[in-house]
Formats: structure tokens, sequence, C-alpha cells
């Protein structure tokens, strides 16, 4: 790779052993992927939680924690995905105590070397969104998925060590989506029918997903009739990621590369074309529910809520209880807002619980499984429910107020 004068300085030492580090972690990876030299990037986002890191990764961090300041720091703002726990309602998860204390040492030395403890996986909706052509270091394939797609910025998926080596240096090497021709759509899907719930929109994402396959592919939507919001692309990017590993997609007339579809299209190009409509987002749904008929849990996780969400949830509770356990988790940003304006009291008024700044399927999900007794679980996240089949779970993917009224009705599903 080609390395300017600051990058040689860099290896050098001449910034530190921290930097030092992290430049030739960024050689190895650059070169590794083909890239010719690093680009410069404005933020970067790690995934921070525990159950990532492992004991292991929390020593390691420390070591790096215990050098002078300056040599220490990162250079860029440099924030967290969600944590392993949220330390309010710890007790009510049944996290051990090993687990917090794992925890807190993270937290410490993320503080230590001058990362913003955010723990959110939805910065594109609260902290510092992302502009058109914005490199970035990104670590949540959601975010990146976002960033990438309804943003128009630039990132790859930045595994941990990646993703801080960034914060310590400023820059990434310039591969996959940080260049112009990994951008261009590489299949189309045409849509006969668009979501209206959440979960529609994430059961699309999965398909979309599936049909897609790996990281380097760039599917292209075409067919819908309307603008998504914010979180409904967040629950089809979401989705997207999870099920096919991608990293971008477009929508033709809606994203911004993509405002005709000739915009992400050769002219001539024979891409591979998949036609999706309803009766496919609803066969995908049932796939989850067979032979489930009660449930031991509700989640609405992964992502994180946003304010609207939450309200949505409160008001889908107002005049009602849950009966087993339900979990709204957001934000660390968006949870004073829904304490300030009531919407926390309501959904704890009900029975449910909010939690703030963790993940389920990154809480150690198995272990709270092993806990609480639970093993069935509804949620309206299409992403939550490709995942917690890997921690022992049997997931059913319902709408909104599917869950609610389950969560009411003892776990019965209707």
């Amino acid at each position: 790779m080609r390395l300017n004068d600051e990058e040689q300085a860099m290896r050098a030492g001449d910034f530190g052993p921290v930097a030092q580090w992290a430049i030739e972690h960024q050689i190895k990876v650059g070169s590794y992927l083909g890239a010719e030299d690093f680009v410069p990037v404005t933020q970067a986002h790690i995934m921070a939680d525990t159950e990532s890191l492992g004991a292991a990764g929390v020593e390691w961090l420390e070591r790096w924690a215990k050098l002078p300041e300056k040599q220490r720091r990162v250079r860029i703002p440099t924030i967290t995905d969600p944590r392993g726990t949220d330390f309010a309602a710890a007790h009510k998860l049944k996290h051990q105590p090993w687990m917090l204390d794992l925890e807190r040492r993270a937290i410490a030395a993320f503080e230590a070397l001058g990362v913003l403890m955010t723990d959110t996986c939805i910065n594109y909706q609260t902290i510092m969104a992302p502009v058109l052509r914005e490199h970035c270091a990104f670590g949540d394939t959601g975010v990146t998925i976002y960033g990438n797609s309804v943003c128009g910025a630039r990132s790859n998926f930045e595994g941990g060590p990646s993703a801080l080596s960034a914060g310590l240096t400023g820059r990434t090497p310039r591969y996959g989506y940080h260049l112009d021709r990994h951008r261009r759509a590489t299949l189309v899907v045409q849509v006969s029918w668009t979501p209206r719930e959440l979960n529609d929109w994430g059961a699309l994402g999965g398909i979309v997903g599936r049909l897609a396959g790996d990281y380097w592919q760039v599917p292209v939507v075409v067919g819908l009739d309307r603008v998504p919001g914010p979180d409904e692309m967040k629950h089809f990017g979401a989705a997207a990621a999870s099920y096919g590993s991608l990293a971008m997609f477009h929508m033709a007339g809606i994203t911004p590369e993509a405002q005709r579809l000739g915009d992400v299209v050769d002219t001539g190009a024979d891409l591979r074309t998949h036609d999706v409509g309803e009766a496919d987002v609803r066969a995908f749904q049932a796939s989850y529910v067979r032979q489930i008929d009660t449930v031991d849990l509700v989640v609405f996780s992964a992502p994180q809520l946003s304010l609207i969400e939450m309200r949505q949830v409160a008001d889908l509770l107002d005049g009602r209880r849950a009966t087993i356990p339900t979990l709204v988790i957001t934000s660390p940003q968006v949870k004073p807002d829904a304490d300030r304006m009531g919407i926390t009291k309501r959904i704890e008024g009900a029975g449910g619980t909010v939690l703030s700044g963790m993940c389920f399927y990154q809480s150690y999900a198995r272990e709270m499984a092993e806990a609480n007794g639970w093993k069935r679980l509804a949620t309206n996240s299409a992403k939550l429910t490709n995942i917690l089949g890997g921690y022992g779970y049997k997931p059913a993917l319902l709408s909104m107020e599917a869950c609610i009224t389950a969560a009411c009705a003892g776990g019965k599903l209707a």
C-alpha cells in the first residue's frame, strides 16, 4: 500500500505505539483486500460489547488505556454500538456480576482512549448522520448499510479492531464501498407490493438479502409506490444485511445514488432480475410462526427503537397490560426524551420494561434464556428473528400490534 508522510510516521512509531499498531493492522487488512492506499474518514463506530470482545479483548484494551494520554487518544469522533447490558435493569434480565464487571472495565478502557460511549446502533437517527459521499468506518452492519444506501456515505463493514484503528489513525483502507465501481447495482428486485408494517419491510429486506447472497452484491429495488420512512428503511436495511451480508442497496427513484435506474445500472447491462410480491413476504413471515402457538416473551430490539417507535408501542399498550416479559429497547439518546414525554412511564405502567443502550442479541442472549426460562420469542424485527435461532430461541416474526396482543394475552398467538 502507498503511504503518505503522515502514515509513514505512524508506522515508524512517531505517534506512539497504539497508532503504530493501528496503522500496521490496517496495512494488513488493506493489503489482503487489494487496497492501493488509505482514504481519510471523518467518524468511526465500534462494536464494543463484551460478548463480542470477551475477557481477552477487554484485557487488550486495558493495556492500551495505560499509555500516556497523548499516545492513546482517537483522532476522529469515535462512538460505540450497543452494550451488553443496561446496568439499571441488569437484575431483571438476570445478568451475572461477572458480565457487569467486564462491561465496566471495557467502558473505562474505551473512555481512556477517547471513545464516546454512545451505545447505539441507530446513530444515523440520533447522533451524527453521515452525509453524501462522506467516508466513514462503521462497525455495525445495520449502520453500514443505512449509511451507504440511505445517506449515500461510504463505509465497509469494519471489524472491531479495524473500526478502532480507524478512530486512532483517521483513515481506513480504500477498497470495497469506498470505490465507485463497487457501488453499482448487480441485480434487480422488482416488487409488485409495497410493505406497510415494519415487520413487512424487514421481511422484504430479508428476502432481498437472500436473493443477493453475499457482501459484494448490490440490489436495486424497483416498483415501490412510496418513499419509505427512516424506521422502515432501518428495518429493511438491517434485515438485508443480516440475511445477505449486504452492505448496500438502492431503491430506484428514492435513494440518493439511484434517482434513476440508469444511475446505477449500465446501459445494456444484463442483470439477474427477481420478482417479489406480497405472497413472498407473507410466506417469509409464516415460516417463523409454524409450530409456535405461544411465546415466553416479546422483544422490540435490533435495531434499537426510535422515539416514534417508542410512542407506537406505548399507544398499543394503552388500556392494556402485558402479562409476559415485554422488553422495549432503545438508545441512550432516545430514552431521556421518552422519559420526558411520559412514554417510558406509559410502557412500564402497562407491564413493559424499557431498556437503554443495549441490544438483545449482544447481551448474553443464551445465558438470559437459560436464567429466565425463555425459549419462544415474538418480535417485529426480521434481523432479530434471523439471529436468535443461533442462540437457541424459536422466534416468531409478527407486526408490532400482534406482538403487543401476544404480550397481553399471556403469550398466546392469535
